[in-house]
């Protein structure tokens, strides 16, 4: 490895981890996605610094070129991130979908406090409440399916869920 590119990569590693570590410090990044991160950039720079380690994987690889197996190892690297990532937005996601529910089931619940003196508003109320609550059930049930069944499970999980309950209309 030429000591130009050996420089430049020690160099580029030393101002990511920099930068990392600003941004941990300013709270624009959470700690543990950061950790992927700097231990990416600490090992170029191990790289950087010993290229013998990497000629000797290559050899023992039965590689023909040490940067095929830089690049493998990159994309894999990138690709467990991007599954990770992928895994923690579905958390997320089911997580507002829960919140939204519960809000909503808040709000009619407050409705029907106000309107408790209108017999005919807290039985449309109830209605409501009933259904959204069924609904919710429903959601629910889907995305514990969706949890052991594949991804195409889940989705068909969710749309028999939603067409269990029709809208209500206001």
């Amino acid at each position: 490895m030429d000591i130009v590119l050996r420089a430049v990569l020690i160099v580029v590693s030393i101002i990511a981890t920099r930068e990392l570590l600003v941004r941990i410090r300013k709270s624009r990044m959470q700690i543990e996605d950061s950790v992927f991160w700097v231990l990416l950039a600490f090992l170029c720079i191990l790289l950087a610094l010993f290229p013998r380690v990497l000629y000797f994987f290559t050899d023992l690889l039965n590689m023909r070129s040490p940067a095929n197996l830089l690049f493998m190892f990159m994309i894999a690297m990138l690709l467990y991130k991007c599954f990770q990532l992928s895994m923690h937005i579905s958390v997320l996601e089911e997580r507002i979908r829960t919140l939204a529910q519960d809000q909503a089931l808040e709000k009619l619940a407050e409705e029907d406090r106000t309107a408790e003196a209108d017999p005919a508003k807290r039985l449309q109320g109830e209605a409501k409440r009933k259904m959204l609550q069924a609904k919710a059930a429903g959601i629910r049930e889907a995305g514990a399916a969706a949890k052991k069944n594949s991804p195409a499970g889940a989705a068909a999980a969710e749309r028999t869920a939603a067409a269990k309950v029709p809208e209500v209309s206001e």
